[in-house]
C-alpha cells in the first residue's frame, strides 16, 4: 500500500532538508545574546534521517525528533564525551506535516529544546518555555 502524502507536504531531498536545518540554526543562533550564541555555536549539530536501529535498542524511540548527547555546559570538563545535538530530519519533516507546521519552525523548536538540555534545563523547564 502506498503511503498518502499530506496536502501540506513539501518534497525535499536530503540535501535540501540539511540546508533548511543549517539555515534555521544559523538564523536562530545569530539572534541569541552574545554569550549564549558562542556556547550554542560551539555544540556540533548532526543531521540524521531517523534514530538508528542501535539507538532504538538503547531506548531511543523511532519517532524521536532530536537528541542531546554528552555533558551539560556546566559539566563539560568532567565528562570525556563532547556534547552534541542530533536532529532527525525525516522525523521532523513528518511531524511538521502532521501538525501543519513549517519544517523550519519545527527544526528551530527542536534545536532550542536540545540546546536547553545542554544549558541544563530538564523536560519540565523546557515545557514551561514552550519547548516540549
Amino acid at each position: 500500500m502506498k503511503k498518502k502524502t499530506p496536502k501540506n507536504a513539501v518534497e525535499l531531498s536530503w540535501e535540501e532538508m540539511c540546508e533548511v536545518a543549517e539555515r534555521e540554526i544559523k538564523r536562530l543562533c545569530a539572534g541569541l545574546p552574545p554569550a549564549l550564541r558562542a556556547r550554542a555555536e560551539s555544540v556540533p549539530v548532526l543531521f540524521e534521517p531517523r534514530p538508528s536501529a542501535a539507538m532504538q535498542v538503547d531506548g531511543i524511540e523511532e519517532d524521536t525528533l532530536g537528541l542531546f548527547i554528552g555533558p551539560e555546559w556546566a559539566e563539560e570538563g568532567e565528562v570525556p564525551m563532547p556534547p552534541q545535538i542530533i536532529l532527525y530530519l525525516e522525523n521532523l519533516r513528518e511531524f511538521s506535516e502532521t501538525e501543519g507546521q513549517r519544517l523550519g519552525d519545527e527544526i528551530k523548536t527542536t534545536f532550542l529544546h536540545e540546546l536547553g538540555h545542554y544549558f541544563g534545563l530538564d523536560e519540565g523547564e523546557l515545557g514551561e518555555r514552550g519547548l516540549e
